[in-house]
């Protein structure tokens, strides 16, 4: 058997902005193959664009994988800082003539490039077979010899075999005329350097799979074995866009998902288990294998990635929760005191299991944090006529009574209070949740009353009696 412990994967981004979701997922399967085999993950930083790669959108990418709780097993690499060793690299290549001085000027290149679409054929540089003395002092960029016949084959193990013809290899620019090295090269020069057996990556990188096995040829390297996985799509199967709501990592943590929920749902997203929707960290390590990864791109579905988040919301620790919230409400301007946070720690059980997301829950819990007196609007308001009016001050004294202050017990004592009036719980129930929450959303009446506690709760019920008709 193949020594398991020898897999090693990356997640390579490029910082020139948030992580988007598909970088994400793509950071994740790597994470995952990497557990499933008992590898080893790794994060390189993909910057040697050092006017876009800057610090703020370098933190961008970390704290977007700090949040989904993806972490390397190593410190990151920074591919800027391996400039010269991508240099030793293409002089290996030149010394070995599998790389060549090009010293076409733009208005040439320019030529060739008309030619090349006329004939529908690559681009091929003059200077391939050329003496580059005959170039002299003049600027000139190094470019790989491709070989013109034959075929490279990358077997990848989600697409499986795909074949390229060399003559429709271009010759690619490895050393640009300033001397910085582009992104092939350097990739296969980090990937070669810092012992990756896997690349998994997105399938629009699928065609650079190709030139990248070219050069680890030409330098008689082990070619690692590549897995291009699909795109994801929005909801219309069209490739995702700002049109189709979140896009990048950072935005759904604003939307109010967890990120055990996320890591769930990305998961699923163009890999499964059976039948499985809701599974741990440590089943999703043992279940598992790029091999299962879906050819088809996958739809990001709004409906499925709630369902996911409410299973985690529902047993997610109250007192975490409660922070969540806390910090949603405050991002509103919302004034929290001690005593508000002990109403909001108390709602947080006992609604939880109807919100998808935080922010969902902090309008189921906006109710405990109101100031006093609640202020009614208009439909309230004409609820509270003279008859309702005596009679929640009866329902006043009957919850004052009360000894137990808990949702079972307060729960029988409304139902004893409407037999003791005659009526059904609708007779001043409505009444009842406008005088405990005005507007906002509460729970039950029983749920309500037990988070906002007995103080609070017969509070507000007086301030509604005290009011003006």
């Amino acid at each position: 058997m193949t020594d398991r412990s020898a897999v090693v994967t990356r997640f390579a981004p490029s910082p020139t902005g948030d992580l988007h979701i598909g970088g994400a997922r793509t950071a994740l399967f790597n994470l995952l193959y990497a557990r499933h085999t008992g590898g080893r993950f790794l994060i390189r930083v993909e910057d040697t664009d050092r006017e876009r790669s800057t610090a703020s959108a370098v933190q961008a990418i970390f704290d977007g994988l700090a949040w989904l709780g993806v972490a390397a097993d190593a410190e990151p690499v920074f591919q800027h800082t391996r400039i010269d060793r991508h240099r030793e690299v293409v002089a290996e290549l030149l010394a070995k003539g599998r790389a060549y001085k090009d010293f076409t000027i733009a208005e040439e290149l320019e030529a060739e490039r008309a030619a090349a679409r006329a004939e529908g054929r690559v681009v091929r540089s003059a200077w391939r077979d050329r003496d580059p003395a005959e170039g002299g002092d003049r600027p000139f960029v190094l470019r790989f010899k491709s070989p013109l016949e034959g075929e490279t084959l990358v077997d990848d193990l989600v697409k499986g075999p795909v074949r390229f013809q060399n003559k429709e290899l271009d010759d690619l620019v490895l050393l640009r005329t300033d001397d910085t090295p582009t992104y092939n090269l350097a990739v296969v020069a980090d990937d070669h350097d810092m012992g990756v057996t896997h690349v998994i990556r997105g399938d629009d990188h699928l065609n650079n799979a190709a030139r990248q096995t070219l050069i680890y040829q030409a330098l008689g390297w082990t070619v690692p074995a590549f897995a291009h996985i699909p795109l994801i799509h929005g909801p219309d199967g069209a490739k995702l866009s700002k049109r189709h709501g979140a896009q990048a990592v950072g935005e759904f943590a604003g939307q109010g998902y967890l990120p055990e929920g996320m890591r769930n749902y990305l998961a699923r997203l163009g890999w499964g288990h059976g039948d499985d929707e809701i599974f741990t960290d440590a089943q999703a390590a043992e279940w598992f294998d790029i091999a299962d990864v879906v050819k088809a791109p996958a739809r990001l579905d709004w409906a499925k990635l709630n369902f996911v988040n409410q299973q985690y919301m529902r047993h997610a620790d109250d007192a975490r929760l409660t922070e969540m919230v806390a910090a949603v409400h405050q991002s509103r301007d919302v004034t929290i005191t001690e005593a508000g946070r002990a109403r909001l720690a108390a709602a947080i059980p006992l609604v939880k299991e109807g919100a998808h997301t935080t922010l969902e829950l902090a309008d189921l819990t906006a109710f405990t944090l109101l100031s006093r007196p609640v202020v009614l609007d208009e439909k309230s308001r004409k609820r509270l006529d003279s008859e309702t009016l005596a009679r929640l001050g009866r329902l006043h004294d009957h919850l004052n009574s009360e000894a137990q202050w808990d949702a079972p017990s307060l729960e029988a004592a409304l139902r004893k209070f409407a037999e003791i009036e005659g009526v059904g719980l609708g007779k001043f129930g409505g009444a009842l949740r406008s005088t405990l929450s005005g507007a906002a959303s509460a729970p039950d009446l029983a749920s309500a009353l037990t988070a906002l506690g007995k103080a609070e709760s017969l509070g507000r019920l007086g301030d509604a009696l005290s009011q003006p008709a």
